[in-house]
C-alpha cells in the first residue's frame, strides 16, 4: 500500500490499545529486548524510522541514560501527535524530536546518527531496500541498524496457530476496536507476505549492512534483526 501512512492516521485514536490486547501486552516487552542491542557507549544519538506512536523511542529512552538525543520520524502526522503527547510526561522529553517524513527521505545529513531503529514498520514501506539504504545513508561509520518485525515461525505447529490467529482473529478484534476492520485486513496480509529470518537478513545485506544476524523471540512470531554500517 503506497499511502499506509493515511491508514495509521485514521487508526492512531486505538491504535495504542489495539496493539496491547492484540499482543496480550507482550509487543511492550518486544520494545524493551530492543534497548539489550544498543551500543555500548557512552553517547548515543538515536533516530526512530517509522516512530508511529513512538513507543518504541520511549522505551528505548526509559530503559538507556546514554541517548543523548533521539528522533522519532513518521509520515503519519496524526501517529506523530499521539507520540508527542506521551513524551511530555517523560523527564527526558527535551532530548527527544519529532518529525514528519518518510523512511525513505530522511531529512538528515550523512552520518548523523550512531543507530537508527524501526519496529514493526518496515514491511509497510514499498521499497524496503532503497529505504534501509537511506537508513544506512544517515548512520555513522559502525552506526547500527536495528529492525524488529513480526515473522514466520519455523516449527509448523506455532507456525500454523500463528497463522490461524492472523487471519481469523487480528482482522475481527483489530476492526472491532478500530472501527476499520480493512486495516487488520492489510496488516495481516502484510505480515504473512512479507520476508523474514534468513530472506530478510538478505535485504539488508543488499542494502549494504554488515554483520547481520537475525534474533527470534517469542518462539519467532517477531524477530529482531541487526546489521552494521
Amino acid at each position: 500500500m503506497q499511502d499506509s501512512w493515511k491508514m495509521f492516521n485514521s487508526i492512531s485514536p486505538t491504535y495504542d490499545v489495539t496493539n496491547r490486547i492484540l499482543s496480550l501486552g507482550i509487543d511492550k516487552w518486544w520494545r524493551k529486548k530492543v534497548a539489550s542491542f544498543l551500543p555500548k557507549q557512552e553517547k548515543i544519538t538515536l533516530l526512530d524510522v517509522a516512530t508511529g506512536t513512538g513507543d518504541q523511542l520511549l522505551a528505548l529512552m526509559d530503559r538507556s541514560k546514554n541517548i543523548t538525543q533521539a528522533i522519532g520520524v513518521d509520515p503519519a502526522y496524526q501517529m506523530l501527535q499521539i507520540a508527542e503527547e506521551k513524551a511530555r510526561r517523560k523527564p527526558y522529553r527535551f532530548r527527544l524530536e519529532w518529525r514528519e517524513a518518510s523512511a525513505s527521505h530522511l531529512p538528515f545529513a550523512p552520518h548523523s546518527f550512531d543507530v537508527a531503529t524501526i519496529s514493526f514498520g518496515i514491511r509497510n514501506i514499498p521499497e524496503p531496500v532503497l529505504a534501509m539504504q537511506e537508513i544506512r545513508r544517515v548512520l555513522k561509520n559502525q552506526g547500527k541498524l536495528l529492525v524488529l518485525e513480526f515473522s514466520k515461525p519455523t516449527h509448523p505447529w506455532l507456525q500454523a496457530a500463528h497463522l490461524w490467529y492472523l487471519r481469523k482473529i487480528l482482522p475481527k478484534v483489530g476492526g472491532f476496536i478500530s472501527k476499520n476492520p480493512a486495516a487488520y485486513e492489510y496488516l495481516n496480509t502484510t505480515i504473512e507476505a512479507f520476508p523474514s529470518g534468513p530472506a530478510f537478513c538478505i535485504l539488508m545485506k543488499e542494502a549494504g549492512f554488515q554483520e547481520v544476524s537475525a534474533h527470534p523471540l517469542t518462539g519467532g512470531i517477531v524477530t529482531l534483526y541487526q546489521g552494521i554500517k
